[in-house]
């Protein structure tokens, strides 16, 4: 786990062993979160705030935008397809869905394990190569972030979830297209102190991990989409490239 060819809070490289656990094989979408809020009345934080960040292509720019929330990740005038990942989540509204599907969020070593796809030390999901045979593996910004998005990749904002291939354990979009949350609060010196065996992360924090990378990621900008990338956001944040899936323990 992590690495020693990016940031410092990546490193030491250490090995960890994790009990076994299933994963979605994708995002939760938004036709699976609209399920959960049809089921409960459940409300999300952007909801109840009134208001979201969003990432403008247009504007080249984060905003501030009044009526965005999962229903409109882009702004009050947005609808997201079904297919694609659900955004403006906030870390106790992905907390909700997952209890209510039986389920819970991985941990930051349960998500880089599980991105890796079998491969060990590869700077990313499908190896060294950002895109083999000039085929690109993930959702990702292509040109200069914030200028240019030459959307080479097919897409110039969040994808149907499966519409790249799968790492090498049958998962979708473990790196780009939406960010993760996970279930640790971030600390940038955890990995000197990480336990050997399911670590889960320090015992309080004012953030929590994000994992996998994004539709914003770009070679010259965050390079999330990198195996060990880590990152990290306030729990009552709601952007519209920030999303979730779940795991659940194996007996």
């Amino acid at each position: 786990m992590g690495t020693e060819d990016g940031f410092a809070y990546e490193s030491p490289v250490h090995t960890v062993t994790l009990h076994s656990f299933y994963i979605d094989a994708h995002p939760v979408t938004v036709a699976e979160f609209e399920k959960f809020v049809e089921a409960t009345q459940y409300k999300t934080d952007a909801e109840k705030f009134g208001w979201s960040g969003v990432f403008s292509t247009a504007a080249k720019s984060w905003t501030k935008s009044d009526g965005a929330d999962w229903r409109h990740p882009d702004g009050p005038q947005s609808t997201p397809k079904p297919s694609e990942p659900v955004t403006q989540v906030s870390y106790a509204d992905a907390e909700a869905y997952a209890k209510w599907a039986g389920k819970r969020l991985p941990t930051e070593a349960e998500f880089e394990y599980a991105a890796r796809g079998g491969l060990s030390g590869k700077k990313y999901a499908w190896g060294d190569d950002f895109t083999p045979n000039k085929k690109f593996m993930a959702n990702t910004w292509q040109g200069h972030f914030p200028e240019i998005d030459t959307a080479d990749d097919g897409f110039s904002g969040r994808s149907p979830v499966g519409s790249f291939p799968a790492n090498g354990y049958g998962l979708y979009d473990m790196t780009g297209n939406v960010w993760h949350w996970c279930a640790d609060f971030f600390d940038e010196n955890y990995y000197k102190t990480s336990p050997k065996e399911n670590p889960t992360g320090p015992a309080t924090g004012a953030e929590h991990v994000l994992r996998g990378g994004s539709w914003l990621c770009s070679a010259n900008y965050c390079l999330g989409y990198r195996a060990a990338a880590r990152n990290h956001t306030a729990p009552d944040s709601g952007l519209n490239n920030l999303g979730f899936r779940c795991v659940k323990d194996k007996p």
